[in-house]
């Protein structure tokens, strides 16, 4: 592939043309900046504890499960049950942050920006010893989807259907018996999530090569053995 960088940028700082398109042509460089900041939490989330209550009971109300809306919310499951609770004490409390990154995903062009840097970070980490970009219900499917046009590969969808680990590979999309996969999440918190897929998928006869998300929230840099890579880092110090 060619590389494509603003003028006065070192060549390291360069974003690679993915498929003959020039991303910073359709993209300022500025914007990709901007787009890891806001993923960085850019965006105040000004909740309160009581506030963040009443979001999850009124997601059980519609009928959401704890991973459901862990996934709407941007926050770790351990985080959702300690709000489910009631617990009030800080002792208690469950250390969390909250990832905003609707700026992003209201926009189809902003998710294929993002996946030009997946694509980036797939060829320096595996190469094309891939077959398959697998996305994890829901968050993960849409730059799944643009990861895989962009690289021609396979697209696979993992779901969760229960709290304690339950999930199913999708037999709509493609099967993952005897591929390499990637796997791709939005946010990483404590790797409940990941590491369920992970297993699943090995269970159907992948081979997991890589997992992906746009945010980790963890110190964590492999999932059940895999190389786990973010595009940011969010945790407290």
């Amino acid at each position: 592939m060619a590389l494509a960088r603003p003028k006065g940028e070192k060549v390291d700082s360069a974003v690679r043309v993915v498929s003959n398109y020039n991303i910073t042509a359709l993209f300022p460089y500025s914007i990709l900046n901007r787009f890891i900041a806001i993923v960085a939490g850019e965006r105040a989330m000004t909740d309160s504890v009581d506030e963040l209550r009443s979001k999850v009971e009124q997601y059980r109300s519609d009928g959401l499960n704890t991973q459901q809306i862990a996934d709407e919310m941007s926050l770790s499951q351990t985080t959702i049950k300690w709000l489910s609770s009631g617990g009030v004490g800080s002792e208690d409390r469950p250390e969390d942050i909250r990832i905003g990154w609707r700026s992003i995903a209201v926009k189809a062009g902003r998710i294929e920006a993002i996946s030009y840097v997946f694509c980036d970070i797939i060829e320096e980490e595996i190469g094309e010893d891939v077959d398959t970009v697998v996305g994890i219900s829901i968050n993960g499917i849409a730059f799944a989807q643009a990861v895989g046009g962009q690289m021609d590969l396979d697209i696979a969808i993992s779901r969760s259907i229960s709290d304690d680990g339950g999930g199913h590979i999708s037999e709509v999309f493609a099967a993952v018996e005897g591929k390499r996969c990637v796997v791709i999440d939005d946010v990483l918190s404590g790797g409940t999530t990941m590491t369920k897929t992970v297993n699943n998928l090995r269970a159907a006869g992948a081979d997991v090569k890589l997992c992906l998300v746009l945010a980790n929230k963890s110190h964590r840099d492999e999932i059940e053995g895999v190389p786990l890579r973010g595009l940011v880092r969010v945790v407290t110090v």
